[in-house]
């Protein structure tokens, strides 16, 4: 009957990080994770993901003539750390996002919802908006516009912004060649990790082709090695492909 007790003891223990999937479980503050990234990830490589623009220890952007920012100006010349996989696209999936939860209520017994009720209510979706894997330093004026949009080729739509080759279109954005394998990697690891992540089809073979046209560097394969000794876990993504290239 002991041994029974304690089977069931753990299973009860291990169910949720079962249910959740592996992914991110030791830091679900997405503040102490751009922290991190800041100071031990990207001390040496502050570069934005996107435009490819270098960046200071203060989060300010050095930018190029030719660069524009047509909407967002204010936040052009700052880094903001941007989810590859948008938080609300995997956020949707949380009851606490959709719903609400008795315990998100405001000073005035206001209820709300949205990603601020999830933040407060669910240590999972902490977990993954925290995900280091999932995060990378973008101008503030592009991660505005491309918000929440899907990643996407947009074959003959102009730059969004002058000499940065980000393109978007209605709810799609399309990054720069330099960044797609990168990010497309991202979005698999998120995938493979949690199932409130699951990409469709379409996005999944779309990233497949990018990480196969775009192949890991010796920068990607640096961040990941970093990410795991911070986070706890691997990226077996990249860190596979990274040891194929003699990059690990």
């Amino acid at each position: 009957m002991n041994r029974r007790f304690l089977l069931l003891f753990l299973l009860l223990l291990w169910l949720p990080v079962l249910a959740f999937g592996a992914g991110n479980t030791a830091n679900d503050s997405y503040r102490s994770a751009r922290r991190m990234l800041e100071q031990e990830v990207y001390y040496d490589h502050r570069v934005t993901v996107y435009c490819g623009y270098a960046f200071d220890e203060h989060r300010r952007v050095c930018l190029p003539e030719g660069f524009v920012a047509p909407a967002h100006q204010g936040r052009a010349a700052r880094v903001e750390w941007e989810h590859a996989v948008p938080a609300a696209q995997f956020g949707r999936a949380f009851r606490q996002w959709r719903d609400g939860d008795p315990v998100c209520v405001d000073r005035r017994g206001k209820a709300f919802r949205g990603r601020r009720c999830a933040e407060k209510a669910s240590r999972e979706y902490r977990l993954m908006q925290a995900d280091m894997y999932n995060l990378f330093p973008a101008i503030g004026a592009v991660n505005a516009v491309r918000s929440d949009s899907r990643y996407a080729e947009l074959p003959g739509v102009p730059s969004a912004f002058g000499l940065c080759e980000a393109r978007t279109l209605g709810n799609r954005f399309e990054p720069p060649a330099r960044a797609r394998g990168i990010l497309a990697r991202a979005a698999l690891y998120m995938d493979e990790e949690y199932p409130a992540c699951r990409l469709d089809s379409r996005q999944k073979a779309l990233f497949l082709n990018w990480s196969r046209q775009y192949p890991v560097d010796a920068w990607e394969c640096t961040r990941t090695r970093r990410i795991e000794a911070l986070q706890g876990n691997e990226n077996r993504i990249v860190k596979e492909l990274c040891a194929a290239a003699g990059l690990w």
